[in-house]
């Protein structure tokens, strides 16, 4: 059984984040200069279904197909809102989503529901070869707490930036997987 690789990239810098707000689907990109990505010969590419996934692929010069699961967390009501806002009108259920990986009164997925949708996806992947997916920040860290088996209210003190990349292997389990600079 040959090995899967598999790099989760954080889709380009939106207007939303610069400005510390939830995004909504509509949120594109800045667009940028398209950083140097070498990949493998016959890598395939993967994208979450909102546009700053399918733009920031585009970005990159992959053709990829949309991944349902790799979508971003449904963030409820909180959808456009800013941090700042929240802080001052909601303090109380913006520190519960903070601290409590099952805390879902904003209307939305709770962290708890986001990990868990990744470590199925995760779980179901076995198609071997390179793999690319441009998905989310959060999709991103989900990856990362489900392979490391972190507890879940860690899952705040991981900071994914734009066009971050994890790298995973699987041969048996999944493990994070450093490169060497070259």
């Amino acid at each position: 059984m040959k090995a899967t690789q598999l790099t989760l990239i954080s889709h380009a810098a939106t207007a939303a984040q610069r400005s510390g707000c939830f995004p909504i689907d509509a949120d594109d990109v800045h667009d940028l200069a398209p950083p140097t990505l070498t990949l493998p010969e016959n890598s395939s590419a993967l994208t979450g279904p909102e546009l700053r996934a399918v733009h920031t692929a585009d970005l990159l010069g992959l053709t990829s197909t949309v991944e349902p699961e790799l979508r971003d967390c449904n963030f409820g009501r909180w959808k456009g809102m800013c941090l700042k806002e929240l802080q001052q009108n909601e303090p109380t259920l913006l520190q519960a989503w903070l601290t409590d990986p099952d805390f879902s009164s904003h209307g939305g997925e709770s962290i708890a529901e986001v990990c868990q949708r990744v470590a199925l996806w995760l779980g179901s992947f076995t198609v071997s070869g390179h793999w690319v997916a441009v998905t989310h920040p959060m999709i991103v860290r989900a990856a990362m707490m489900h392979v490391l088996q972190c507890p879940l209210t860690a899952f705040h003190r991981v900071d994914v930036s734009p066009l971050s990349q994890l790298h995973l292997a699987h041969y048996d389990v999944w493990r994070v997987k450093l490169n060497a600079m070259e």
